[in-house]
């Protein structure tokens, strides 16, 4: 998951030097970018402990040794510092960066796939990046404008990818769109449910269930489309 805070001048800006890992045209390797990543790390060991409600630049530069100049010449904006903290955060989260990788895999059964998403996003491991996700999710939700284009990853990534696995067994790709919605809001609620110290095995029953569920309804729907 690659995501941006293009909704404004200065997020767009902070776009093309973020997608190449540089600040400023600096190419890869290079000392500016270079101490970009080890500043951007230090900002990631932050954001995980703390969080982002109370985050100020100047709070930010204090706790990793910088400074607010330096901070919006390597990130531009605020917005920028936060999408780019969680974008390196998940790559400390391997599971979180594969998982769709698995969801695409068409040799392996559908629900197959589908559990073993579930198993990944619930592992306790990746907790702390949950946390800062929907910490963030919450703060664009307010900042839509400064976030549009996080939002709009967040809204259709995962659930494009479910949508295409169930396509592919051959439900029509409108109803595959509203299956693969179905099962991300699935997702996410339990998300929030384990964020808030739900009970691991109650979450996994209603996981289990609700994916089976749906399941039984993307079969029916698949013999109904080829009786057709």
């Amino acid at each position: 998951m690659t995501l941006s805070a293009a909704g404004s001048p200065a997020g767009r800006a902070g776009d093309a030097a973020s997608a190449a890992g540089t600040t400023g045209g600096a190419a890869p390797g290079s000392g500016a970018a270079d101490r970009r990543e080890r500043l951007l790390g230090r900002i990631v060991d932050y954001v995980l402990e703390h969080g982002i409600a109370d985050l100020t630049l100047r709070r930010l530069a204090d706790a990793v040794g910088s400074n607010n100049r330096m901070l919006l010449y390597y990130f531009a904006s605020r917005e920028e510092i936060i999408v780019a903290a969680l974008n390196a955060a998940e790559t400390r989260f391997p599971g979180m960066q594969a998982f769709l990788v698995g969801v695409d895999d068409p040799a392996v059964p559908l629900d197959t796939r589908l559990h073993a998403a579930w198993a990944t996003i619930a592992d306790p491991a990746n907790l702390p990046f949950h946390r800062l996700f929907f910490q963030v999710f919450g703060l664009a939700g307010f900042e839509q404008e400064r976030y549009a284009d996080l939002l709009g990853t967040i809204g259709t990534e995962w659930a494009d990818h479910v949508a295409a696995a169930i396509a592919a067994e051959g439900v029509p790709p409108q109803n595959a769109l509203v299956f693969g919605h179905e099962i991300v809001a699935l997702w996410r609620g339990l998300q929030a449910t384990l964020i808030g110290a739900g009970d691991p095995g109650i979450v996994a029953q209603a996981a289990r269930r609700g994916t089976d569920a749906l399941l039984a309804r993307v079969h029916q729907d698949r013999a109904a489309a080829g009786s057709r």
